[in-house]
Formats: structure tokens, sequence, C-alpha cells
């Protein structure tokens, strides 16, 4: 059981990580929230980031503030959240509108994602690593 101390602490750092996607060429808010190890780990439908440093310049700047000129990340549902001591487990989805710089086209995608999470010392709860994909599909042969 998850205390909800433990669970608005949680909640407060996916906040900043919708924040730190909205606002993608503010690197500092990411670097609040994320680990800066070797070891963490973004799985997302362009790629698979390994290391705080490919994280970064992979996914924050080159794909959301190198592509697109405008993002907003919002939750769709509550969030799942499960502790079990220093490490918790988050779960929700969500719905991403944004525009692409080359076009001005809009995008927008709704997906599920999983993150984990490491309580440290001395920075409190921090990400270390992040699984996203888009939504179930459901259609004969589909989703294998």
């Amino acid at each position: 059981m998850t205390s909800k101390a433990v669970e608005n602490q949680i909640k407060d750092v996916i906040n900043k990580y919708l924040k730190s996607i909205d606002e993608a060429e503010n690197i500092y808010l990411a670097e609040e929230i994320w680990s800066d190890s070797n070891e963490v780990s973004f799985i997302h439908p362009r790629g698979h980031e390994r290391g705080w440093e490919e994280v970064k310049q992979n996914f924050y700047f080159g794909t959301m503030r190198d592509l697109l000129s405008k993002r907003k990340l919002e939750l769709v549902n509550d969030i799942s959240i499960q502790a079990y001591g220093d490490v918790a487990i988050a779960e929700f989805y969500w719905e991403f509108n944004a525009t692409f710089k080359t076009d001005g086209e809009p995008l927008t995608t709704k997906g599920r994602e999983t993150q984990v999470l490491h309580k440290t010392e001395d920075r409190g709860w921090v990400i270390v690593h992040v699984h996203y994909s888009n939504m179930p599909v459901t259609g004969e042969r589909e989703g294998f």
C-alpha cells in the first residue's frame, strides 16, 4: 500500500515531467526529475535511449525541441502508483498535442506510460525508466 505522502511526491514528479515535455527548451526542468545516471532508460516509439545524456540529446532535444514548436502533454486519467520501499512504479494514460516546426501541421497522439522512480537521499524521487507506447489496438489480428 502506497502512503498518501509518497503518492503525492510521485505525482509532483510526474506533473514536473509533463511540464518538462511542454517546455523542452528548458532542459533544467527535466534535469530536476530525472536521475543523471548512465543506467536510466527511455523506451518510446521513435527509439530506445540509454543513459541520461541520450535521453536529453535524443528525446528532449532531438525530438521534442527540434521537431516540434509547441507541445502539450496531458493526463487523461488518474495515475496508478505502487511503491516498494525506495522504488515506485507509476502508470497513466496521456494525450499529446503538438505542432511540427517544419510545416506548422498539428499532431495529436494518445498513449500510455509506465515510469519507474527511485527515491534518493539527496534528491528525493527521480525517474530512472520510462516506457511509453501508443494506445492498445483491439482489432482482429492487431497487436501481436
